[in-house]
């Protein structure tokens, strides 16, 4: 539903004066006002509760967690924490201490993970937030354990094992070391948990020796939750659900098949404003280096989104195939080179009366999604998301 949908829809629900707000109301909004920006991001909180739902199902017995670090990948930490929370999520993951003192105010009962671990002398500050560290190496664990003595602490923490990421983790042979300790039932050990390096490309000899190894760490920590699988790891199998799977990607609609169909709905819809269409002679360059050539008499629709607002530029360099807007339902490429602000469409297949001044062009959304726009901007679907900037007005509906 486009913009200018949305808003008749939205009369017409005021005017009704009916009780219940149909799908096309907004829960929250953020940002400046639609009229004072050139871009509106739209974000489908019932979509990500059924990407979760969906996959909270395919893992049953198995507690299906959150990941919504980095804003919740664009789209919002604290609405897409508290939908997930009221639909059922109990634990959540995010990267630093900062976002985990954010999501704690919108989700006060969750339990909450930090990815990226202690930082030096930081122990304090996870127990005053009330939110769990990620453990990843023997002087992050000494550290906790000195506070928790100290204080008394039981908040709990997750110990990180590398089983092949080489990124975060404790070896294998400090983890075996380390099992004989936490044979006492003052631990404190939550959660073990690693993670999977290649899990999106299902055929990869790295998977099957990290399902291995991860198999002998929980042998050697039992009776401890433990966690294994991110996105494209829960297709990999039931080996890979343990006690707790861990997607991100996959609850904000990002394909975690890659070659195969998208079992995740679509969550993200992005609109730009036409400033201005106009009329380019054959022959005729557009944009910032000539990069594009008019072959016929053309119509151009300026669009007022570009890298400024996370529309990176590579995504319509010269060579490639081009990206698409659509436009009155129809695809039109995107053409010249994507600068700060502003972006081109070629819209000569379209009616002569549209599109118009005012009018909006979807940029991202079912039609055309972060999967598909990714390579164009040499790309993953994450930073496509992840990307995106400040200057929209933003829109979150349910």
């Amino acid at each position: 539903m486009t913009v200018q949908e949305r808003t008749r829809a939205d009369e017409l629900q005021a005017a009704a004066g009916a009780a219940a707000a149909p799908p096309s109301v907004p829960v929250a909004e953020a940002g400046p006002p639609v009229m004072e920006t050139g871009g509106v991001l739209t974000i489908d909180l019932a979509a990500i509760v059924a990407n979760w739902t969906d996959l909270a199902r395919r893992v049953a017995p198995a507690d299906c967690a959150a990941v919504v670090k980095a804003d919740a990948y664009g789209c919002g930490l604290v609405e897409v924490a508290g939908a997930l929370a009221r639909a059922g999520c109990r634990t959540f993951f995010v990267a630093h201490l900062t976002e985990a003192r954010t999501l704690r105010r919108a989700v006060p009962e969750a339990v909450i993970y930090v990815l990226n671990g202690i930082p030096p002398a930081g122990s304090a500050a996870f127990a005053d937030a009330r939110v769990r560290p990620v453990i990843g190496s023997m002087p992050e664990l000494v550290e906790w354990d000195a506070f928790c003595r100290v204080n008394a602490w039981r908040g709990g923490a997750a110990l990180h094992v590398d089983t092949g990421m080489n990124r975060l983790g404790l070896s294998l042979e400090e983890a075996a070391a380390l099992a004989v300790r936490v044979d006492t039932p003052d631990h404190g050990i939550a959660l073990v948990m690693s993670h999977l390096a290649c899990a999106e490309q299902t055929a990869h000899p790295l998977n099957d020796r990290q399902i291995q190894a991860f198999r002998e760490v929980r042998m050697l920590f039992r009776g401890i939750d433990a966690s294994l699988a991110n996105s494209s790891g829960i297709f990999l199998g039931p080996s890979t659900h343990c006690e707790m799977v861990r997607p991100g990607a996959a609850l904000y609609g990002i394909n975690p098949t890659p070659g195969a169909p998208n079992p995740m709905r679509p969550v993200v819809r992005l609109e730009a404003r036409v400033v201005q269409v106009r009329k380019v002679r054959r022959g005729e360059t557009v944009g910032y280096g000539a990069s594009w050539t008019a072959p016929r008499e053309s119509r151009i629709a300026v669009a007022a989104v570009g890298y400024g607002d996370g529309f990176l530029r590579a995504a319509a360099a010269v060579g490639q195939d081009k990206p698409v807007a659509v436009v009155v339902g129809k695809r039109c490429p995107i053409v010249g080179r994507i600068s700060m602000d502003l972006l081109a469409i070629d819209v000569t297949a379209l009616p002569e009366v549209s599109p118009r001044r005012g009018d909006w062009v979807t940029l991202l959304g079912e039609e055309f999604g972060v999967d598909a726009a990714a390579p164009f901007g040499s790309q993953i679907s994450y930073e496509v998301l992840t990307s995106l900037g400040r200057r929209y007005h933003r829109s979150w509906r349910s």
